[in-house]
Formats: structure tokens, C-alpha cells, sequence
């Protein structure tokens, strides 16, 4: 009711009670009425059948049809204005006598299945509702005797009477009683309406002018008045609205007032908003303006402190393979490192100016975790070791080996926590582990944790670590180094890799620094599975000072199925054993005639002793090996590489220090090498002299451009940042001339800003090298744009003797069956394991074709069987150079894991028996 108004409220309260009250009222009286009526109708039915049985009983028990007829039909005479007929039946439910005739005597009797009642019924007619039909038993109780004089049973019904009652007279006098019930209530309705009609006058008409004046009122008329002569608290309402508008009227006149002042005030108060506004923008602008000049300071510092620092690491570098003292060898190694640091504090604040702009772009690649971590740990063990600390890792065997992310940082993550830990720690252990967390549905969460037994950190002093440009302790910058943005990059990466970063710690008892990452798992080959089955069984005596280096040594030999005896000296008794693996600590004072001993009692308990030795004490291994049949492995120890020493006929000296070029054959390129900084020209040059026939050097792009238009090169690395002429103008200009217009020029440059490097191949550079230059990567570089490697048959220089041993590149006919140039690049460009991979393809290949058969005669059996075969000849594919048929791999085994069936997929299985042909075709050239 809240939506309708006064005049509906007031009709609706007025007569609802009136109807509700009527309707009751009329319904309870009528309905009584109505039983009344029925009630007297039944009795005056019973009073006229009960004596009628009863008197009855003497003309039954004589059969005398005329006694009984004359009582029955006196009693239709006078009571015919209900009864419409009275029937006799007898004992038999035969009709004995009737008052008059009837159509139908069958629905006057009871039934005749059934033996006759001794009460009397009463029973509403099923053809006709407007008659009732009685009926009463006549029963014998005067002691009778029938006309033989036999004497009949007391109780006995002797028959039963049947009455039919009229109800026509019964219904009419109902509808009269319901019909005045209705007027009566009606006649109430009326009445109330009428005084509601009154009242609706006397109130609502009032209050329906009061609303129009209030409402003129609202919009704003505020001199009108309610006039007229009211009653009551109508009259008190009138002066109520009276008094309000007066009120209204002189609260308008002073809001006014204060609304003319407000609008001055606000005026002056937008002017004085708009001179901030104008203050703000060129604030702005200023500080995008000192945004930009900082990116561009970053990028000119990178420029600036990479270029001489390529020239000390890359001369460093290149004394260190020329004949020196070994004090002249530790000062290089040192300068070496203090540049290599430079390097990462440079690094570092790059980094973190990427982390700061939200533009560092992260991988998603599919790496090996556990050559990962292992390469973290081997290049922090020289630090660990030069301190007397021992660093161990240790791998869950549960992770899988094949994950994709990012593994460049996850290692930096990793190398800042066990740097900061070796910094921090002056004795005891680094221990790295990777743990399980759980795996569901192809991923698997990993915990990354680094503990030290180092100084420690407060609970006060851990609230300060992830903040840029802090310490824990401020005395501490000067007494370990850093800048204070590690842990705030580290923070930022396992966040932007979606993990999360914590630490306990305690002071003055070490630290525990763990991080958790989630990875997609993949069931992609990363390498090679070397076949540990001849280990199995095998006794192994594990000497080791360190426990936690010991136990997880002796995990790593346990998994594989060796029995590991551990012991941290020498044992005294002399039982032999298959391996014995012997580790120095890095705090030992290694003497000759302590090593000496040492290696007499290794070698008299068997005839393979390992020795594992700090990272420091390479050369001492080196001359280890040279004066006794041991063999050496530097800590902490890589499993794979421990276990390749076990084996037979695999064992070799795992101490080599650097990786080396796939090949000393220097290839027949003419090189153009452009660089205004004469010392990047000259380590420039020395690292193309071993690689490369030709080499050119310019000073500046003007130069590089005007030998460009005089001779042909093969191909160009340019530096960027020049006088005179830039780098990209120079390729522009090269790129027009008629000698060199598809020459690759390779962009050298010191720049490590993001972006940098898609700008320069939108500008025209054809690749990449950032410096300080790698002489691996520059390799790859020369490999990957070497013209000859495509080409085979042209020769644009006359070919060393060296240089046309090599294997010959495979036809055109067959360059799309298999690509040897990527076949030696997956083979990390050594021919002989790249030929070894491919022949194990071709051995492979029978048995496969013979699986594909077999699927094709029985495709309803051969399903699974052919999906495990089909997956490891694509992982083999991917080793060998050989696109097409990895690519049907792919296609079959993606249909075969969607449940396809085998006729299906039966057109790529035909292919690859063809592909698979074509490969043992075109890999007759390489194995031949």
C-alpha cells in the first residue's frame, strides 16, 4: 500500500472490515441454515420410518400384503409433501408392498450380498441429488407366530422398509436463506461506503490542496499560503506548512547571499588551481624529461664502462693462454675477476632499472634444472673454496628433469643468494637444495633454498634487506662490497616469475634464504640418458671430512643403485672396493708427502680412486694425475660427471676450466671488424685471428663504408657508437652498395639497455654481439653467417687443406631431408657426435618402420605400443638436423595422445615411411 494514496487507503480500511466481518458472519449463519434444514429433513424422515417398521412387524409375520399396505400408504397421504414413495421388501429384498408405483425399486434396497442392517441408513440417491433415500430394518420383538404357528426368533429382520425423501423444497428454502445473507451483506457495504465517501470528503479533499501547495512550495513559489477554515489537527498541519514556507523564503534569501560568496571564493580558487595545474605539468614534463636523460645515462654508462672493460677482460683473457709465471697468472686472475665484478655491479643496476620500469621480459624456454644449478655452483665454488667453505647441492630426485621457465634467472636468483652467503660466511658450509613442494596437472612447485652458517641477521636488520641501496648493516658496504640491490632484483624476479622470497635467520648462526617457483613440466629429451647400469651393484668407499657434502654424495650414488660405505678418514682395515672416492677439504694444507700418502692407501683398497679437489687446487690435480693412475674432479661434484668417471671405458678427467671451440680450423671468411675504441679493435682482431683467414679492421663507419664499395666481405661487425659515422648509418650505406648489399653486419655494442637489440634489427643490423665479446659466442655468431656452410660448391676463397677435410654440406636434393648445419649446431659443432647422433637415428629407423607396419595391419591392437615408439624417434629427431620428419613425429604423436584412431591418422603414417627412407638416403653422404 505504500504506492497508493490517501482516498484508496482510506476506501480500502473503511470497507475491507466491513466485507471481511459480513462475509464471515454470513458465511458462518448460512452455512448453520443450510445443516439445519438437511438435519430436520433427516428427522422428520426418521420419525416417519421408525414407527412404520415398527408397526409393520405384525402384518410381516402374518404376510398379510393389505395391513401393511393400508399403514404405509396413511403414511404417504400425510406426509406426501416430503415423501415421494414407501416401498416394503421382505427378508428376500423382494418388494412385499408400495404406497404407489416406482420406477426403479432395484436403488430402494440395500445389498443383497450382504445381510440386512439393524440400524436404519440413510443414503443420498447416485441417480438423482435431490433425492435421499431411508431405509430401517423391521425386526421381529412381539414374540409373533406365523400362520403355521411356528414361533419366529426374536430380533430377526423380517424384511425392511424404504422411504424416499424429496430435497426439491429443502434446496429452494437454501438458496432463500443464502440469497438474504447476501442482501444483508451488500446493504453493510453500502452503508460503509457511504460514511467512507464522508470521510474521504471531510480529510482527503484538505490534505489534496495541502499537497499542491506544498509541492508549488518545492518548486520554488514561496509566497503561497494554505487558506480556508480547518478542523482539528488539519488546522494544526495548515499553520504548520504555513510557518515552513515562511522559513523557506528566508533561508532562499540568505542561501543566496552565502551562494554569491561561495561562487567568489570558488573563482578565485579554480585561478589559483589552474596557475598548480600549469606548475604540475612542467613538473611533469620535467620529470619525464629527467626519466628519459636517466635512460639514456644508463645506456651511455653501459656504453662507456663496458667498452674498456671488454678490453681488460678480453686481454685478460688472452694473456692467460700465453706462457706465464704463475704470479703473473694469479695477477691476471685477479684482475680478470675485479673486472668480471665491475661487470655484475653494472649489471645490477641495469637490472634493476629494467625492474623499476617494468621492462624486463622474462623466458619461457624449457632448460634441465639440474645442469642449471649445477653450472650455479660450480662457477661460486672458487669463491667458497678460497674462503675454507665447503658448497654442496643437493636435487630432490622427485623433480622431473625437463621444466620450462626462465633458467638465465633463476641462476642470477640463485648466484646473488649464494654469493651474498659465501660473502657473509667466513667458515662452515653453502648448502643449496631443490625441494618438491607439490606437482598437479603437468606442473610442479619447487622451494629453492640457500643456508650458510655466516654472521646472521637480526629481526631488525631483516626488515631492511629487500629495500634498493641498503644493507643490513651499514659498516658492512665497506667490508664485503656490494651496492645493495641484489636481494631487491632477486625480490623482483621470483615475484615477476610468480613466487614468492623469504629468510629466517638468527644472528650470529647462519642463514636460510628460500624462494618457490612454479614450473610447466615437459616430457621433451634434454640430452642424452647415460646408461647407469653397469653401477649397479658396485661397492664404493666414500671419504669425506664434510657430513652434509658426504650426505648428499651418498644420495647421489644411492639412486643409482651403489652400495656407498662412508667413513670421514681412511679406514684402517684393507677391504677392497670397486671406487674409491676421496674428497680434500678446501681448508686443508695440501703437502707432497701428505698427498703421497693419501693416494698410497687409496690406491692399495682399489684400482679406480677418484679424487674430488677444491676448485682452488686445479693444478694440483693436474700434476696428481700425471704422477699417479687416479683420476680427478673438482668440487662441489657434479653427479654426472662422478658418474661418467665410474664407468667403464668412459672414465676421463672432468677438470677442464673453460669451454673450448668446437674446432681449431680457421674458417676461409673475409671479416670487416669496425671499431673507433683502438683497444676493442685490437682484442677484436686477436680473437678473429684464430677463428677466420681474412680479417680487415677499421677505425671508424666512414672508413667501413668506402672499403665496403672497394671489396666484397663476407661478413661485417660493426660498432655502434662512433665518430664521424654511426654503426646503423654505416650499415645503411653498405647495404646500398653494389658490392655488399646482403653482407650480414652484426651490431657489436656495449649497450644492455631493453629494447636495444630489436631496435637495431629494425634498423637494418642483421645480428647481435653484446659486449664483452665471448669467444664461444662469437663463434656461433661466425658459424651462424658463414656462407660457405650453406653454399658447399662455391668458393669465394681459395680453402685451406684443413678447411676441405671437413664434412661436405648435403645437396640441394637433400638439404630438406636433413640440415647438416643444424645437426652440427644441436651437436654443439662437434662432426663426431653429430655423426654418432644421426647414426643412432639411422639404426633407429628399421625398428620403427617395422612398429608402423604392424599398426597399419592391426590398428585396433598396435595404438599404444606405436605412440611409445613414435615419441622417442621425435626426441631423436630433434639431435639431428632432420625438420620435415620431426615435424610428422609431432603431427602423429599430438593425434595418437587425442586418442585418433589409426585409420585416422593412416595418410602421415605412409609419409613418414617415405620421410623416414629419405633420411636413410640423405645420411649416406655424412656416414659414408
Amino acid at each position: 500500500m505504500a504506492s497508493y494514496g490517501l482516498r484508496a487507503r482510506v476506501i480500502t480500511l473503511t470497507l475491507a472490515p466491513t466485507l471481511i466481518i459480513g462475509l464471515l458472519l454470513s458465511a458462518f449463519f448460512t452455512f448453520n441454515r443450510y445443516h439445519d434444514l438437511e438435519t430436520q429433513l433427516v428427522t422428520s424422515g426418521t420419525d416417519i420410518i421408525e414407527p412404520l417398521a415398527i408397526a409393520s412387524e405384525y402384518g410381516m409375520t402374518q404376510q398379510s400384503r393389505e395391513a401393511v399396505r393400508r399403514l404405509i400408504s396413511y403414511a404417504h397421504r400425510k406426509h406426501s409433501d416430503i415423501v415421494r414413495s414407501i416401498a416394503v421388501f421382505d427378508a428376500h429384498h423382494e418388494l412385499f408392498v408400495t404406497s404407489n408405483f416406482h420406477p426403479n425399486f432395484q436403488s430402494l434396497t440395500f445389498d443383497k450380498t450382504k445381510p440386512i442392517p439393524l440400524l436404519s441408513t440413510i443414503e443420498q440417491s447416485k441417480t438423482n441429488p435431490s433425492i435421499m433415500i431411508l431405509r430401517s430394518p423391521i425386526l421381529a420383538e412381539g414374540q409373533f407366530v406365523d400362520p403355521n404357528g411356528k414361533e419366529i426368533d426374536p430380533n430377526k429382520p423380517l424384511g425392511y422398509i424404504a422411504i424416499e425423501l424429496d430435497l426439491s423444497s429443502l434446496r429452494l428454502q437454501q438458496y432463500q436463506e443464502i440469497f438474504a445473507a447476501l442482501m444483508v451483506l451488500l446493504l453493510g457495504i453500502g452503508l460503509s461506503g457511504f460514511f467512507a465517501y464522508r470521510l474521504m470528503r471531510d480529510v482527503t479533499l484538505p490534505i489534496s490542496h495541502m499537497v499542491s501547495v506544498v509541492d508549488r512550495i518545492r518548486r520554488g513559489h514561496l509566497d503561497v499560503r494554505i487558506e480556508g477554515k480547518l478542523h482539528g489537527e488539519l488546522d494544526t498541519l495548515k499553520s504548520g506548512i504555513n510557518a515552513m514556507a515562511m522559513s523557506l523564503s528566508e533561508y532562499h534569501v540568505e542561501m543566496q547571499h552565502s551562494i554569491d560568496q561561495a561562487t567568489s571564493d570558488l573563482r578565485e580558487t579554480l585561478e589559483q588551481l589552474e596557475i598548480q595545474n600549469i606548475e604540475l605539468d612542467i613538473a611533469k614534463k620535467r620529470a619525464q624529461e629527467a626519466a628519459r636523460v636517466k635512460s639514456e645515462f644508463l645506456a651511455n654508462m653501459s656504453h662507456e664502462l663496458r667498452t674498456p672493460l671488454n678490453g681488460v677482460i678480453g686481454f685478460a683473457r688472452q694473456m692467460l693462454k700465453t706462457d706465464l709465471t704463475p704470479n703473473q697468472v694469479d695477477y691476471l686472475q685477479t684482475i680478470e675477476r675485479s673486472a668480471q665484478n665491475l661487470l655484475s655491479i653494472i649489471n645490477d643496476i641495469l637490472d634493476f632499472s629494467k625492474l623499476e620500469a617494468g621492462k624486463l621480459l622474462l623466458e619461457n624456454i624449457q632448460f634441465d634444472l639440474q645442469e642449471s644449478l649445477d653450472e650455479v655452483v660450480s662457477l661460486q665454488a672458487p669463491s667458497a673454496h678460497e674462503k675454507g667453505l665447503e658448497i654442496t647441492l643437493r636435487i630432490d630426485p622427485n623433480i622431473p628433469q625437463g621444466v620450462v621457465g626462465d633458467p638465465l634467472r633463476i641462476q642470477q636468483v640463485l648466484t646473488n643468494l649464494v654469493g651474498n652467503s659465501i660473502k657473509f660466511t667466513e667458515r662452515g658450509n653453502i648448502d643449496v637444495a631443490a625441494e618438491l613442494r607439490s606437482s598437479k596437472d603437468n606442473k610442479v612447485e619447487i622451494q629453492f633454498v640457500v643456508r650458510d652458517t655466516g654472521i646472521g641477521i637480526s629481526e631488525r636488520q631483516q626488515a631492511q634487506l629487500f629495500q634498493a641501496f641498503s644493507q643490513a648493516d651499514a659498516s658492512i658496504s665497506r667490508r664485503y662490497g656490494g651496492t645493495g640491490l641484489g636481494l631487491v632484483i632477486t625480490q623482483n624476479l621470483v615475484g615477476q616469475m610468480g613466487g614468492e622470497i623469504g629468510l629466517t635467520s638468527r644472528l650470529h648462526q647462519g642463514s636460510t634464504f628460500w624462494f618457490n617457483i612454479t614450473f610447466q613440466t615437459s616430457n621433451m629429451p634434454l640430452a642424452p640418458q647415460m646408461d647407469t647400469s653397469p653401477l649397479i651393484g658396485k661397492s664404493v668407499l666414500l671419504v669425506e671430512p664434510n657430513i652434509q657434502s658426504a650426505a648428499v654424495i651418498e644420495q647421489q650414488l644411492t639412486q643409482v643403485g651403489i652400495h656407498v660405505t662412508y667413513q670421514a678418514q681412511f679406514p684402517e682395515d684393507k677391504t677392497p672396493y670397486d671406487v674409491v672416492l676421496l674428497n680434500l677439504p678446501p681448508t686443508m694444507q695440501y703437502s707432497q708427502g701428505d698427498m703421497f700418502n693419501m693416494v698410497q692407501k687409496g690406491l692399495a683398497l682399489t684400482h679406480n680412486l677418484i679424487l674430488g679437489v677444491p676448485s682452488t687446487e686445479l693444478a694440483l690435480a693436474e700434476t696428481l694425475i700425471k704422477l699417479y693412475p687416479i683420476q680427478c674432479i673438482p668440487k662441489p661434484i657434479i653427479r654426472r660427471k662422478l658418474l661418467q668417471l665410474m664407468l667403464p671405458n668412459q672414465a676421463q678427467s672432468t677438470l677442464l676450466a673453460a669451454p673450448e671451440l668446437p674446432s681449431n680450423k680457421k674458417l676461409p671468411m673475409r671479416v670487416m671488424a669496425v671499431d673507433d675504441n683502438p683497444a676493442n679493435l685490437k682484442l677484436i682482431s686477436a680473437l678473429l685471428t684464430e677463428q677466420v683467414e681474412f680479417i680487415i679492421t677499421c677505425n671508424n663507419g666512414a672508413e667501413a663504408v668506402e672499403l665496403a664499395y672497394q671489396q666484397p666481405f663476407d661478413i661485417i661487425l660493426m660498432d655502434i657508437q662512433m665518430p664521424h659515422m654511426d654503426g646503423v648509418t654505416a650499415c645503411k650505406k653498405i647495404k646500398n652498395s653494389q658490392l655488399n648489399p646482403n653482407t650480414p653486419v652484426i651490431a657489436v655494442t656495449a649497450h644492455a639497455i631493453e629494447g636495444e637489440r630489436e631496435r637495431l634489427l629494425k634498423a637494418g643490423m642483421d645480428d647481435y654481439l653484446s659486449k664483452p665479446i665471448e669467444e664461444h659466442v662469437l663463434h656461433q655468431i661466425l658459424m651462424h653467417w658463414n656462407p660457405y656452410a650453406e653454399e658447399g660448391t662455391i668458393e669465394k676463397l681459395p680453402l685451406t687443406a684443413d678447411s676441405q677435410n671437413t664434412v661436405p654440406p648435403a645437396q640441394t636434393e637433400n638439404s630438406a631431408v636433413l640440415n647438416w648445419q643444424v645437426a652440427l649446431k644441436q651437436a654443439a659443432n662437434k662432426v663426431d657426435l653429430a655423426k654418432e647422433m644421426l647414426a643412432m637415428l639411422v639404426e633407429f629407423l628399421p625398428e620403427v618402420d617395422q612398429a608402423v607396419q604392424h599398426a597399419l595391419e592391426s590398428p585396433t591392437e598396435q595404438s599404444e605400443a606405436l605412440l611409445v615408439i613414435i615419441h622417442k624417434l621425435h626426441g631423436s629427431c630433434a639431435y639431428c638436423g632432420v625438420s620435415k620428419l620431426q615435424s610428422l613425429c609431432a603431427t602423429i604423436e599430438t593425434a595418437l595422445r587425442a586418442e585418433c584412431s589409426i585409420e585416422d591418422i593412416e595418410p602421415e603414417l605412409f609419409e613418414l615411411q617415405d620421410e623416414m627412407e629419405k633420411v636413410k638416403q640423405a645420411s649416406k653422404t655424412y656416414l659414408t
